[in-house]
């Protein structure tokens, strides 16, 4: 493994932002070649070069941009010698996901999400802005405060498994404890895309196809 790619992997791991930028083509005799590699954060330079400081200041310009929008894409950098193409790939920090519930639904959960760009997590204490959380157990007698925990948070999504009857009587009780009715609604129950999906695997499957959706800006197709 190279140096770029294992402070990848330890940036990944410590749900860090960066982005790989990979040259892919060149023209003339500019000072690179196909294949080199550089890492690059907000700051700057992390790992690797694309073969000389004028191409690397380029990447390092362009890392916001990419990181913000979550995209990855082409650009070409200049060199009087010519010129490279550029694949910037970003590599967002990896979102919290909280999953509560002693459940096979939770197991599934917390085994897939991981692969798919999600930081588990599996208390309400580690709510953050942003995060994401699904409750799978609406038995569970904390289930309330579990919630209203996660919710001054300000989490991006927080789901809750099961119909509106058998987790009704939950949100009246947020409600009841104050918490504005804007919040308490945005809670999806049921939740996980309608992929007809039976036992926990599948039912793990479509709630995290909804949170990609969510975490992409897609609509999905939310059970109802």
């Amino acid at each position: 493994m190279s140096d770029v790619e294992s402070e990848l992997v330890r940036r990944r791991s410590a749900r860090q932002e960066v982005v790989l930028a990979t040259v892919v083509k060149t023209d003339g005799a500019p000072p690179s070649r196909p294949g080199e590699k550089i890492l690059v954060d907000r700051s700057g330079a992390v790992a690797g070069t694309l073969g000389c400081s004028e191409f690397d200041a380029a990447a390092k310009a362009d890392a916001a941009g990419f990181l913000d929008s979550g995209r990855p894409g082409l650009r070409t950098y200049l060199h009087e010698l010519g010129t490279i193409e550029v694949y910037l790939e970003p590599y967002p920090a990896a979102p919290t996901l909280i999953v509560l519930g002693a459940t096979p639904v939770a197991a599934e959960l917390i085994e897939l999400a991981g692969r798919l760009g999600f930081h588990v997590a599996t208390s309400p204490a580690a709510a953050e802005p942003g995060a994401y959380a699904v409750h799978t157990d609406h038995d569970d007698p904390r289930l309330a405060d579990d919630l209203e925990q996660i919710l001054h948070a300000q989490p991006r999504f927080v789901g809750v498994m099961g119909s509106r009857r058998h987790t009704g009587h939950h949100l009246d009780e947020l409600r009841r404890r104050g918490l504005p009715e804007q919040t308490v609604a945005a809670i999806q129950t049921p939740v996980g895309l309608d992929l007809g999906a039976n036992g926990a695997p599948e039912i793990a499957l479509s709630i995290l196809a909804g949170l990609v959706a969510v975490r992409n800006g897609a609509g999905g197709g939310w059970k109802a």
